[in-house]
This record gives C-alpha cells, structure tokens and sequence, in this order.
C-alpha cells in the first residue's frame, strides 16, 4: 500500500488532536471535537476545513479558453476576469469524469480545482484531450487550500488579510497578499452557508491556519464536511456523479451547456435529453428510525427501483436524510419507498431538495 500524502497542515492536525484517517490516498482529520460541534459552528459562527488535498492545475495559453471550453460542460466563455464556474468533466459517453471549479485570471490563463480522489486521473485526461496545445502545469503541492465558511467568515478573513471582501461577488476571486505572498481569495465552498477559500502557498499555509485559530474559528473535519454539503444536497464525486452516472440523472443540468456547441459527452447528453432520462437523484427523508448509508437498496414492495448515493442523520434538521438514484416513476415529492438498512426495510418519502436552507 503505497505511503499517505500529507498536507501542510498535518502538523497542525496533531497537535489539536485530530482524528486522522486515510482519504483519497492522503492522511486527513475526520474530526476534531466532534462532528456534531463542527457542524454547527459552520451553520452559526465560523469553520475552517484543511482541503489543501485537492488539486490545483493552471492552464494557459492563447487557446485555454477554446480548450476548456471543449472540454468542460459550462459555458467558460461567460466567465470575465476574476470571475468561478462550477463545472463537469465528461467521458465521451456522457458519464463525469470529475466535477471541478475553474476560475479565470484572465482570457488566456484559468486556474482548475479538482476533487483530490481524481487528481492523476483529471490531469492525465485533460493532457490526453489536449488539441489546443495549452500549457497544463499540476501546482497541488506547491499550495495549501483552506476553505473559511459559515455567518463569520467575512469578517475573519477581512481582519486577517486587512481588506474589505464586502464587495467579492458568490464565485468570484480576488487576489491578495498573506506574509508577503500573493493568495487567491475565492468566495466559493460546500457547505451552503457564506464563505471563502483560500489558496496559499504551501510554507505559508500553518500560518494562516494559527491566525484563524488565534480568532477562535472552529477546525472542521471532513466528517462535518460531508453532513454539511448532504443538507444542501450537493454532489460528491463517487455519489451522485461518477462513471456510471449521466449528470442529468444528478440535477446538474443547470452546468450542462448544450446550445454553446461541441463538447465531449456533448453528443451523449443531447440523446439522453431528447429520450428522457430513465433514473434520477431525489432527496429523501427516513420515516421508520434508522439512518440509510451509501449503497443501501431502495425498494417498493420486492422491486428494487434504486439505492441510496449518500446518507446521514442531519444535525440541523435532527432527522435522517439521504440522496437516492431511483427510477424515474418514483422521484415525485410525496412518494414512499423502503429503504434496505441492514437486512431491514424501512420507510421513507422524497422530498424536496435542498433539505437546509440558509437564512
């Protein structure tokens, strides 16, 4: 078994006490006083995540936008200077490869955040379709990435770095100055409160993790991370979206440009919106006790019509929700189904999605 990544924050994470377990071949904290705790000093204070494991490509050149254009499902052309998009990687099939952010610095120089899980397999992809001729240069390791989300985070990261981002739009990105160093400040996250990422420079990045902490912002691991990007039904690459799943199954729709013209998968994905889809992700909550994990069964009567992609108790909603792929004839709001939880059938309705909504 090959040696756990470490990001610039392990030491950080043993010294608080973090419960450390592999994740996506890196060593990561699930928790630190608990995933309860993090969970709601994200949704009423201030959290802060160590995601330095994910991955950070820049693309440049005179047709990085013609390229990532082809090659993401978004529209990149919409994007101006300083400006996110949330976006899809697809296989020729119509299937994802990743799910990933891409900023824009400017018309010939985009930065790619990728899922860490998929890191090798996006950039050998992304090289292989490269007809354009632009420069992919993997950076992963030369930044650490810390996302600051909840009510406060505004505020913290505006005493720290000394600067008003009162005026940095939802998936937008400023560039700033940490200890002499150049940082991008990206108003993006996965939780569905406010919030900002923070990429630093790898040796600079324990020292804005002790500012944060010096502020009395809550380490979250990535426990409260996945409860909290459940209650806004969020997707998780392996989930909701993977190689086996169209991303019109998973509500994506929204990212999927099929009128800007060609791009791979593009032909798949025109089909597949002409015929109809035959499954798709609802949200569900438990009616019987009992918490549905990934990969439980979901039946009616003896049928199976589908399984769970994600499950949790909630910690706000203090019930038990999940994210389930079902047959198209059983995703209106209102419908029971049962839930295979452990060799037991328990009861359990669709309903509207996202479960939590931010005040």
């Amino acid at each position: 078994m090959p040696e756990l990544l470490r990001t610039p924050l392990y030491d950080e994470h043993k010294k608080l006490g973090a419960r450390l377990v592999p994740f996506a071949g890196w060593e990561m904290p699930v928790q630190y006083s608990g995933v309860i705790g993090e969970h709601q000093a994200v949704r009423t204070r201030v959290g802060m995540f160590d995601v330095s494991h994910m991955g950070e490509f820049f693309i440049t050149g005179d047709r990085a936008e013609e390229f990532l254009n082809r090659v993401t499902t978004n529209d990149v052309t919409k994007l101006t200077d300083g400006a996110c998009q949330y976006t899809l990687l697809c296989y020729e099939n119509g299937t994802v490869v990743d799910d990933l952010i891409v900023s824009r610095v400017s018309v010939n120089s985009f930065i790619a955040v990728v899922n860490a899980s998929n890191i090798q397999k996006d950039f050998d992809w992304l090289v292989s379709q490269n007809k354009e001729g632009v420069s992919l240069v993997d950076k992963t390791r030369e930044f650490g990435l810390i996302a600051v989300q909840g009510p406060k985070s505004q505020s913290v990261v505006n005493d720290i770095l000394k600067a008003d981002f009162s005026g940095l739009l939802y998936y937008h990105f400023r560039e700033s100055s940490f200890l002499g160093h150049n940082i991008f400040v990206m108003r993006t996250g996965y939780t569905g409160e406010d919030g900002f990422e923070l990429m630093v420079p790898s040796a600079k990045t324990p020292d804005l993790w002790r500012e944060l902490l010096a502020r009395d912002v809550q380490p979250v691991g990535l426990g409260a991370r996945d409860t909290l990007r459940l209650e806004v039904a969020y997707s998780l690459y392996g989930h909701e979206i993977s190689d086996r799943i169209y991303p019109l199954e998973a509500n994506l729709g929204w990212i999927i440009k099929l009128k800007k013209g060609p791009f791979v998968g593009s032909a798949v994905l025109n089909q597949l919106k002409d015929s109809g889809l035959q499954r798709k992700v609802v949200g569900f909550e438990m009616l019987d006790p009992g918490i549905a994990r990934a990969d439980c069964g979901v039946f009616l009567g003896d049928e199976q019509v589908g399984y769970v992609t994600s499950g949790t108790h909630s910690p706000s909603l203090k019930k038990s929700i999940g994210l389930a792929l079902v047959k198209t004839g059983w995703t209106q709001i209102g419908t029971e189904f049962l839930v295979d939880i452990r060799g037991q059938k328990k009861k359990a309705v669709v309903v509207k999605t996202p479960f939590y909504v931010r005040s």
